[in-house]
């Protein structure tokens, strides 16, 4: 099921806010305001689904500033896109924004068309990192259906072990690898040597996952 995305308008300023709040829903975005970093912290953890979307985060306010919130989302591995849009930038920290992983850092006023660019490009990245994220769930979720010999084989496979070499280092036949491998491929809905070759590459690629607890 396809959720639209939700942008967060964090900022102090109530004419600000509601202006780009008129402008979001005009372009037909889902949007909702914030009057602080703890306003939107306070809705994020009692409410905030886990729902794709971006901040649009001024850089100043009082309290807990724009960047504080970054780091704050940041350490909790919350990946919601940033576009800093502030009248008070400098470069240090748009420098300081930017090195963090904020998508784009505006200086107010911004021109509508700008603004909107920058939050289809934030959106744009949260649905690529989501994809990703989605991925590895989906991956890890197959690996947790195998036996702890199913994985051991699958690991020696992902290292580019024949057969023979995976009987040799296991001290098992090599018909019971093909065994294993025949089992560990139907578990991972792979239903050939080329596709369980790409899933291998895969989890190369991810080499944490592949990794197993005896």
């Amino acid at each position: 099921m396809n959720v639209a995305p939700l942008i967060h308008v964090v900022d102090d300023d109530d004419d600000q806010r509601n202006a780009l709040l008129r402008l979001l829903g005009a372009a037909g975005y889902d949007a909702r305001g914030h009057a602080s970093v703890g306003d939107f912290l306070l809705h994020e953890l009692h409410e905030l689904p886990d729902r794709p979307g971006c901040l649009v985060l001024d850089l100043r306010m009082p309290g807990q500033s724009g960047l504080d919130l970054q780091a704050v989302l940041n350490e909790r591995e919350r990946s919601l896109p940033i576009v800093f849009l502030s009248g008070n930038a400098d470069v240090a920290s748009s420098v300081r924004a930017m090195k963090a992983g904020a998508v784009d850092f505006l200086t107010k006023p911004v021109e509508s068309a700008t603004l909107l660019k920058a939050i289809e490009t934030a959106l744009a990245s949260e649905a690529a990192q989501r994809k990703v994220r989605n991925e590895a769930l989906r991956v890890g979720a197959l690996l947790s259906s195998l036996s702890t010999r199913e994985r051991a084989v699958l690991d020696l496979i992902i290292a580019g072990s024949l057969n023979k070499q995976i009987a040799d280092t296991l001290g098992i036949a090599e018909r019971t690898v093909k065994l294993h491998r025949a089992n560990l491929m139907s578990k991972l809905n792979v239903r050939s040597p080329a596709q369980l070759g790409q899933l291998a590459e895969q989890l190369r690629e991810r080499s944490g996952l592949t990794r197993f607890q005896s």
